[in-house]
């Protein structure tokens, strides 16, 4: 690990223990807060057990909020900024900047039920409304690199979707919600649970006429679930699918457009599609062996399909991607003698993937230069066939009755083999040169390419008391360059020669409860090496490194039975660390914050049960101000929201929800973003309501 420095800046932050919304009558009878658990290591354990920074959100945290897009409920998690963009669209940070742009979305994995949603190589910066947020059990987001366990992919962080068991899901269950502009949402659940087998699922059908103008959606989701037990073996069986028809709409334009209501409103883009289905396939086979050792197998399958017209370029082409992989994972853990607690297995994934671009007429919205190397036809038009395997095994060792070391090691191969299924080189589709400047687009001749890393983690823990614990990591993540880094080429550059990204990682933590207070803090600094990045040639480049430190922290407090106060925020500085003029014509500078990465990001929640059937929350959501381009020339200042959210139940079946989202009508961005000489922006939507009925039968 390069010699990281510890800064002052970086020395505690937080993640949640999820105990808002402990029930009243515990606090009455004066019962400890319930034990937390998570998943971070593919299997169950206790939260202060955990070396690392990881936060849950409980599912009736999701219940109550009920979103209407996967940022409400996974911004309550320090460290996390999910940036809406046009519709179900999304970008993402996890203790680092909002990353966008080819393979950003690589640094972050996607997870459901702790199996990734997509294969390695092949990532997509939108895929998280493939999974079912709004009906999930729980969702656990882990800090910091966690690719021992995860490999490649769990660089930045790791956000894990979480699917009710199906002998936890009520016998039947109806939820119906609506709001402004045509927007109707309806949930339906079912289960049966038997002696042996449960079965049961969960379908939510979304239509929103969309308060932008030509951006309606039509979304359905789908999770069916089968736990079949047999000794002490349990086997399981998940199907998860999503289909999303949406209208896209595009940035607006102009310093401060989104204070403009009009402006707001409008679509400049309203051509704008996406359209995108995925289905997965998961199995799952857990079988203790003896007292102490404990097999996990998880076999998989997954498919899903994209096509989309990229408004946002020169000649608006249409773009169509899809993959379809399988794959198995498997964790054994053991506990040997002197309580060494052992955690190993084997990872495998094959999978195949596309990618076709094509423009269908001539470019004739830029200049003339510019639409001069965007010639019609086809662009890009290639497969991947992809090939993973890890070997992985983490240690933990027990020592001086209250200290425990942690050691973990993961080897992960990736090879891809990468078909060009049309004329390789710098011309149009047909093999004509496109003039002295040559095309826009080059498509390199048939390769392969591999990537062998390793990665490791290091760590201590001290058990203060039972309720109070310490820890410190040194962890190091990495990611395998995506498949669009590689072979979605441009102009001059006929081979993308490019390393894994590396991020070193040290982190120092402590949580615990005092009475009535709970707490989790934590410090990281980190430095990331062969940063992959688009030069000022266009040619993709991974000689790029940035750093990152700051301190996260999580409180929650029950000072009373019916009233409880939660805290999370991020205070966090990732900056450039190498000189270099890039695309666009913005100069990097080391020293410079890194674009769209707010210092400050803070959430509060007060919870307060008025009457003993009802009860509200009033949230506070804070995102500080932050640069919008590469020069820290133009500047973004942040805004602050206000939700409320009121839960009354009628009777033991009966429930109604009002959410108020943006109680003060702020305006503000969602994404806010300067290029091609021009501030644009995703609006923020004002003062909305939202109103639901649920019905459930235990």
């Amino acid at each position: 690990m390069r010699g990281l420095r510890f800064g002052s800046t970086a020395l505690l932050g937080c993640t949640a223990l999820g105990l808002a919304n402990v029930q009243a009558a515990e606090r009455a009878e004066g019962k400890r807060v319930e034990e937390v658990v998570v998943t971070g290591t593919r299997l169950p354990e206790q939260l202060r057990d955990f070396a690392g920074s990881i936060s849950l959100v409980k599912g009736e945290d999701v219940t109550v909020v009920g979103s209407t897009h996967h940022n409400e409920i996974m911004n309550r998690a320090p460290g996390a900024m999910i940036q809406r963009n046009s519709g179900q669209e999304s970008l993402t940070a996890i203790r680092s900047p909002v990353l966008s742009g080819p393979g950003s979305c690589g640094v972050f994995l996607f997870l459901e039920n702790s199996v990734p949603i997509r294969p390695t190589g092949f990532c997509n910066v939108n895929e998280l409304f493939e999974v079912n947020s709004e009906q999930a059990g729980s969702i656990e987001v882990l800090r910091g690199p966690a690719g021992v366990i995860y490999g490649s992919g769990a660089m930045h962080g790791a956000i894990n979707v979480i699917t009710t068991p199906p002998g936890d899901l009520p016998a039947r269950s109806l939820a119906l919600e609506g709001g402004p502009d045509e927007y109707y949402r309806g949930k339906l659940g079912l289960s049966h649970k038997g002696d042996a087998t449960d079965i049961g699922g969960v379908v939510v059908a979304t239509h929103d006429g969309g308060w932008r103008d030509s951006s309606g959606i039509e979304e359905q989701k789908l999770n069916v679930g089968l736990t079949h037990r047999r000794g002490d073996a349990q086997l399981g069986l998940n199907l998860a699918a999503t289909n999303l028809q949406q209208e896209t709409a595009g940035f607006i334009q102009g310093f401060d457009a989104y204070r403009d209501q009009a402006i707001a409103e409008s679509n400049p883009n309203p051509e704008a599609y996406r359209d995108a289905y995925a289905v997965r396939l998961t199995g799952s086979y857990e079988q203790p062996l003896s007292d102490r050792m404990h097999l996990s197998v998880r076999p998989y399958a997954r498919y899903s399909r994209m096509d989309f017209i990229q408004h946002f370029l020169i000649g608006k082409p249409f773009e169509e991607n899809g993959q379809e992989s399988m794959g198995v994972l498997t964790a054994l853990d053991i506990t040997a003698f002197n309580d060494t607690r052992l955690l190993t297995g084997i990872d495998v994934e094959l999978a195949q993937g596309f990618l076709k671009e094509t423009q269908p007429g001539p470019a004739t919205d830029g200049a003339p230069a510019a639409n001069a190397i965007r010639p019609a036809g086809k662009h890009y038009d290639y497969q991947v066939d992809s090939r993973v395997a890890a070997v992985y095994g983490q240690i933990e060792q027990p020592f001086a009755e209250r200290w425990k070391a942690i050691g973990g090691v993961r080897y992960e191969y990736v090879d891809y083999d990468y078909d060009n299924r049309m004329i390789s080189g710098n011309t149009a589709d047909n093999g004509i040169p496109c003039g002295a400047a040559g095309c826009l687009f080059n498509r390199p001749a048939d390769r392969s390419d591999d990537f062998s890393n390793v990665t490791s983690k290091l760590g201590l823990s001290y058990e203060v008391t039972e309720d109070h614990t310490l820890y410190l990591t040194g962890t190091r993540g990495y990611r395998a360059p995506d498949t669009s880094e590689l072979y979605r080429l441009q102009r001059q550059q006929s081979l993308a020669d490019l390393d894994s990204e590396r991020l070193d990682s040290i982190e120092l933590g402590a949580r615990g409860v005092f009475g009535p207070l709970s707490y989790s803090l934590a410090g990281f600094q980190m430095e990331k090496d062969n940063v992959i990045f688009r030069d000022a040639n266009a040619f993709n480049v991974s000689d790029g490194r940035t750093e990152h430190e700051g301190v996260e922290y999580e409180l929650s407090w029950l000072p009373i039975e019916t009233l409880s106060l939660a805290l999370a925020g991020t205070y966090a500085k990732h900056t450039y660390d190498f000189n270099r003029a890039v695309e666009q014509g913005e100069t990097i500078v080391a020293g410079r914050d890194v674009d769209t990465a707010p210092r400050h990001i803070n959430t509060a929640r007060l919870n307060w049960a008025f009457l003993s059937s009802a009860a509200a929350e009033l949230e506070w959501v804070s995102v500080g101000s932050y640069f919008v381009d590469a020069s820290n020339a133009n500047k973004y200042g942040g805004h602050d929201l206000l939700n409320l959210r009121v839960s009354w139940r009628a009777t033991e079946n009966w429930r109604a929800i009002a959410r108020l989202n943006n109680v003060t009508d702020r305006a503000y961005a969602d994404r806010a973003d300067f290029a091609f000489g021009n501030y644009r922006y995703f609006p923020g939507r004002g003062r909305t309501l939202f109103v639901e009925v649920r019905y459930e039968t235990k």
